[in-house]
């Protein structure tokens, strides 16, 4: 049954909103409001009738000559019975702080426009997307290792200060650390969220967003107030690889949605990297797994650079993961401290392999913890800070 309850002709004529919405996001939106009208078949109807406006206007049979729509969305479309209402989205909008770019904008990112099925519109909040500028997606386990997070955070803020955007998608664990590195590094980094833009998740990344906002950009195709559904997130996988010349994956198992990302990503013509992790971990068993299938191995921004042809020489001046100041140490603290690596170690092991009894270990880690050049996390695990 065809809907009418928001804005019908018997109520507001669609010239008066167009009039009063004078930039026509008004009819970009209420076509995106039809219901069953995916992105392709929007921009075969864009490709013939030029505006979302003249879409409304066109008759029935013109609608019928569109490839792929079918006669219940073509009524609905000649009947302007969309599901919600267009004015409270535009008006919801304004009030979150965010706005909109349409396909046709300036604005729009070019990479993502060459994808099968880009978003007609996107909803952004924070700065546009420079043009040209050279962007790389990371991505990878929502409950990663110390080291996952570390080489993540390290080589995203190497990436930012040669001048290269980072996009993820905001979720915990590789995501977030990706945005953090690239902020840390001064750099953009563009957020893509399986949620509205008014919708933070998960709510422990408000920090994060607002750093986004702030320095970089947050889009996302879906409408004011959608919740952060899971058929949302492979929905938005093929927007971060859209955005990126190429996606690295860090700590992903075999069933990851990561793994997704990076099948959209080679469907797309992207290059997909992957950086190598402990073959004890199940975290890594599907990077291994890319790389096996000829995904790039990488170990820093260079790989990165390199793979993707960027003229980007290597520098110890920006390679963040090179620059370690360490404080002076005793030669039993060295003996321990080169033990110690990106991966936890149990004190039990780390006794072992020093062949030094364990109070003098523990002694020597405690004094270590305190210089801050290794870390303890619970279960008597040390790992390099």
């Amino acid at each position: 049954m065809l809907k009418f309850g928001y804005i019908s002709p018997q109520t507001y004529s669609f010239k008066f909103c167009m009039k009063k919405w004078s930039d026509s996001q008004f009819s970009w939106i209420a076509l995106k409001m039809i219901p069953n009208l995916g992105n392709i078949t929007y921009k075969r109807l864009l490709d013939r009738f030029g505006e979302p406006a003249n879409v409304f206007m066109a008759k029935l049979g013109d609608l019928m000559e569109v490839e792929g729509l079918r006669i219940e969305t073509a009524k609905r479309i000649a009947s302007r019975a969309w599901e919600d209402n267009p004015e409270d989205e535009l008006i919801g909008l304004k009030r979150s702080g965010a706005k909109l770019i349409t396909i046709f904008d300036s604005s729009y990112p070019k990479d993502l426009k060459e994808i099968h099925d880009p978003p007609p519109l996107l909803y952004l909040k924070g700065n546009d997307i420079p043009q040209g500028k050279t962007t790389i997606a990371v991505v990878g386990s929502r409950n990663p290792t110390h080291y996952g997070l570390k080489i993540t955070e390290e080589i995203c803020q190497s990436l930012a200060i040669r001048n290269i955007a980072v996009t993820s998608g905001m979720a915990r664990g590789i995501d977030s650390a990706a945005h953090w590195g690239c902020l840390r590094g001064n750099g953009l980094t563009i957020a893509v969220l399986g949620s509205g833009i008014d919708i933070i998740y998960p709510k422990s990344n408000r920090k994060l967003f607002n750093h986004i906002v702030d320095k970089g950009s947050v889009i996302t195709e879906f409408p004011l107030g959608s919740p952060p559904e899971a058929k949302n997130f492979p929905i938005r996988n093929r927007i971060i690889s859209g955005l990126s010349k190429g996606i690295v994956v860090v700590e992903a198992s075999k069933r990851s949605g990561s793994l997704i990302t990076a099948s959209l990503a080679l469907e797309q013509g992207r290059e997909v990297l992957a950086i190598p992790g402990s073959i004890e971990s199940f975290k890594s068993t599907g990077t291994h797994l890319l790389i096996k299938q000829g995904a790039k191995l990488v170990e820093n921004a260079d790989d990165i650079l390199q793979e993707l042809g960027l003229n980007y020489p290597y520098s110890k001046e920006v390679d963040m993961g090179k620059k370690v100041m360490l404080p002076p140490m005793e030669e039993d603290e060295k003996q321990i401290y080169n033990i110690l690596g990106n991966y936890p170690l149990h004190i039990d092991h780390i006794v072992r392999n020093s062949k030094m009894d364990s109070a003098r270990v523990a002694s020597l880690l405690t004094g270590l913890e305190l210089k801050g050049v290794i870390k303890q996390l619970p279960g008597k695990m040390f790992i390099v800070f």
